[in-house]
């Protein structure tokens, strides 16, 4: 779950990272009062989740009140990237000096956080890392130890930063692990991290991306989800608490269990075909689950035929076969259906289906390949 840049900026204060003083806007007025208010200039920027906000004209500076009522009615007005823009931020403009890129995201591979700092800041760090690599410094964090002081010290020599910045810096790394660890975030930067021209360091921008798997814990900041990068299937399939991504193809998947979904796609790009969506049904889907879960994959004009692979374990797969039923009954659809069901209560499971004229398959790749053939057909 992304989270906009005030409130990315927000969750970072609370921390101890000295931000710029804002205020969030979502009319013309708002805007003109809010910058009058803060000082001028300001910056009147976007709240859109996407990237280059400033090259598309969501980002714009304004030297007095009615720029900034003006400029906010235009951006107000944009969409960016196919998304519209709400609200602005109303920044007080910073000074600027210098500027730095500082993030925390998750290392896979090493199995621990790492903090990442460039002095190439003000720029997507992915251009940086794939153009000048070693302009990048890293550190891991251990999870349980947290960031410690020597490593934020190696992180500023590593960028060659003043001497004098060192303590600000030290605090403002520490304030962003605690975000990003407290948030049950998987990313957290701020870019850039400015050097004014006064000699301070301020965030004068944010970016959070915490884990949909932990948001059972923040739902302070569950309910801050912005509605519109989301497709409507997914914020459907997240009410009944579905694992649902679409996809670019044209056979739609239900599969119970996230590893077997993955090898369902697999197989099916195995034999030719694309999938239309990766969906998990979860190990204990009850036939209302299933039932929502096709009406979901039927909404997509673009699926051709629908696979069901179940593994009866805890899901038993005569009601599996149930909820395909029940769904079949209120979704009008002609779309071929081929299901492979193995498990508990398997064989009743294809019996239920078979009297229902659905094609049921042995194995997997018989599935796939009947699924795929139905699909080109």
């Amino acid at each position: 779950m992304k989270l906009h840049e005030y409130l990315s900026k927000q969750i970072f204060a609370k921390h101890g990272v000295p931000i710029p003083e804002g205020e969030v806007a979502e009319t013309p007025q708002e805007a003109q009062a809010a910058a009058e208010k803060i000082g001028l200039p300001v910056v009147v920027k976007a709240q859109v989740l996407v990237g280059g906000r400033g090259k598309a004209g969501g980002i714009k500076v304004a030297q007095t009140g009615e720029e900034a009522r003006d400029h906010t009615e235009a951006i107000l007005n944009l969409s960016l990237k196919g998304l519209p823009v709400r609200k602005v931020l109303i920044d007080e403009a910073a000074k600027i000096a210098e500027e730095i890129y500082l993030g925390i995201t998750n290392d896979r591979a090493a199995r621990k956080p790492v903090m990442m700092v460039s002095a190439e800041g003000g720029v997507d760090i992915e251009e940086v890392a794939s153009r000048t690599p070693e302009k990048i410094i890293k550190c891991h964090i251990d999870p349980l130890m947290g960031l410690q002081n020597y490593q934020a010290r190696d992180l500023a020599a590593g960028i060659d930063l003043s001497r004098q910045l060192w303590r600000a810096f030290g605090k403002i790394a520490y304030g962003l692990w605690e975000a990003y660890n407290d948030s049950d975030a998987t990313l957290a930067e701020i870019n850039p991290l400015v050097v004014t021209t006064e000699g301070d360091l301020l965030a004068v921008d944010g970016k959070m991306v915490l884990d949909d798997n932990a948001l059972f814990r923040h739902p302070e900041l569950a309910a801050l989800r912005d509605t519109d990068v989301d497709a409507p299937a997914e914020i459907q399939a997240r009410e009944h608490g579905l694992s649902y991504i679409k996809l670019e193809g044209n056979i739609g998947c239900m599969v119970n269990g996230a590893g077997l979904a993955m090898t369902t796609m697999d197989i099916i790009k195995l034999f030719g075909g694309e999938p239309a969506n990766f969906l998990d049904i979860g190990g204990g889907a009850s036939a209302e689950k299933v039932a929502a879960a096709l009406e979901i994959i039927l909404s997509d004009d673009r699926v051709e035929t629908v696979l069901f692979n179940i593994f009866g374990g805890i899901t038993r797969c005569d009601l599996v076969a149930r909820g395909i039923l029940e769904a079949l009954e209120t979704v009008d659809s002609d779309v071929p259906m081929i299901a492979r069901l193995v498990g508990t209560n398997a064989k009743e499971g294809r019996q239920l289906l078979r009297d229902a004229d659905m094609q049921t398959a042995a194995t997997l790749a018989q599935a796939a390949e009947m699924a795929v053939a139905a699909a080109k057909n």
